[in-house]
């Protein structure tokens, strides 16, 4: 399919050579154009990338990176939230602690960490409300981004890298995402964020930007400076860009004087300018500098995979599926339902059916009828999912009317309609 698109190598290059350096107590940008590779390059310095051929050199503090370790002391915030909706959020929290922290932190650090963390993300308020489902009820938008930062910040991880933290919210809501993140960084985290045309104010709040090209070059990687104007000095110094209007978004601006069209029309390659410019050579000589250890220090090093050992895994995992469970009776009430129904089902089919003398008639009419019966009871445990949904958002006459539906609908399907054939005498 690639090489019909005119890709003629066997393999597909998705990032070039890319370079650069992640500092403590610094926000840092990566963005680029859709398809420029900066959510691959953020998977792979991750270690969430696991396909495909990964070449070069990953330094954490001067020593090589290990994935084992580095997964320790590092948080990845999904563009999706995902949460278990029947906890609330100090629950959702404490969980994640409980499995997370090393087992050397007793419960009351524990739970003074998590307080502050609360504070830090502006949780505290709705520390005892559910989380719930999105878009029905529990948590809006922005507070379960709050919450997906606070769940990753409580294993106290040293990096922390943020898939689009702003994406789907509105003008106030990405705010108060971003002084969120804004807070993380100020406490000495390293903070690397993908970010999708933010506005002024988002972009502005960043420190550094890594920007990147489709192909998976990079063209600037600096600081953007006080009203950005360390970026538009840079690529208003190049020939041919055309000027940021007063008032315009850097942000804006900059991708489009940097689009592949931009590049042809002016006869350039930006990466090519970008490798050699001073500010290249700077990044070379600081990346240099960070992959060297510092003296004295020493590799991180773990004597476990886990931080808490498998019993105190199932534990946690024990203790919030009970609650999940606990607090969802229209779920328990349907597998009740179901259970007793294929139990009532199964019990009169074979009720007595070794004690009849046409024993070997029956046998032979139900193993003909195996594959329906087989049938039925897949469908019965795949339909308990949409019945609990019904029942949550809907309320039980719709589920009884559903439950009557299908029962109609599959044994009208099967025998043909509701006559002697469908039910064993």
């Amino acid at each position: 399919e690639m090489k019909a698109q005119g890709v003629v190598e066997d393999r597909l290059e998705l990032l070039k050579g890319v370079s650069g350096s992640f500092r403590p107590g610094v926000l840092t940008a990566l963005m680029g154009v859709s398809g420029a590779g900066k959510t691959t390059l953020m998977d792979v310095l991750a270690g969430r990338k696991t396909g495909g051929y990964i070449q070069g050199n990953i330094s954490i503090s001067g020593y090589p990176k290990k994935q084992e370790t580095f997964a320790r002391v590092s948080g990845y915030c999904e563009q999706n939230d995902i949460h278990s909706p029947q906890v609330t959020v100090y629950e959702s929290l404490l969980f994640s602690a409980w499995l997370r922290l090393p087992e050397d932190v007793d419960s009351n650090k524990r739970r003074m960490f998590i307080e502050e963390v609360m504070e830090l993300v502006e949780l505290k308020p709705l520390k005892d409300a559910l989380v719930g489902l999105p878009g029905v009820n529990g948590l809006s938008t922005e507070q379960r981004k709050r919450l997906t930062i606070a769940v990753e910040l409580v294993a106290n991880p040293s990096i922390i890298f943020m898939d689009e933290p702003t994406s789907g919210l509105d003008a106030r809501a990405a705010a108060i995402v971003m002084r969120t993140v804004r807070n993380t960084v100020d406490t000495g985290r390293t903070v690397v964020c993908t970010i999708h045309q933010p506005s002024i104010d988002i972009f502005e709040a960043f420190d550094e930007l890594f920007l990147m090209k489709r192909g998976g070059e990079e063209i600037y990687a600096g600081p953007l400076g006080h009203h950005s104007a360390d970026l538009i000095n840079y690529y208003e110094g190049i020939h041919g860009v055309s000027k940021i209007k007063d008032g315009y978004n850097p942000a804006t601006w900059m991708l489009e004087v940097t689009t592949i069209g931009q590049e042809q029309m002016l006869g350039i390659d930006f990466s090519d300018i970008y490798k050699k410019s001073e500010l290249y050579q700077r990044n070379k000589a600081l990346i240099k500098e960070q992959s060297q250890p510092a003296p004295g220090s020493t590799d991180l090093y773990f004597p476990t995979q886990y931080s808490q050992s498998s019993i105190t895994q199932c534990m946690a995992c024990l203790w919030k599926q009970n609650l999940s469970y606990w607090r969802n009776p229209p779920y328990n009430a349907v597998r009740f339902l179901f259970t007793t129904v294929i139990a009532l089902l199964f019990g009169t089919i074979f009720w007595d059916l070794g004690g009849k003398m046409y024993v070997m008639t029956h046998t032979s009419y139900i193993a003909s009828k195996q594959p329906t019966f087989e049938t039925l009871f897949i469908s019965c445990f795949l339909f308990q999912e949409p019945v609990t949904r019904l029942v949550q958002r809907h309320g039980v006459n719709v589920c009884c009317s559903a439950v009557h539906w299908y029962y109609e609908l599959y044994f009208g399907s099967t025998s043909g309609g509701c006559g002697e054939d469908s039910l064993l005498p």
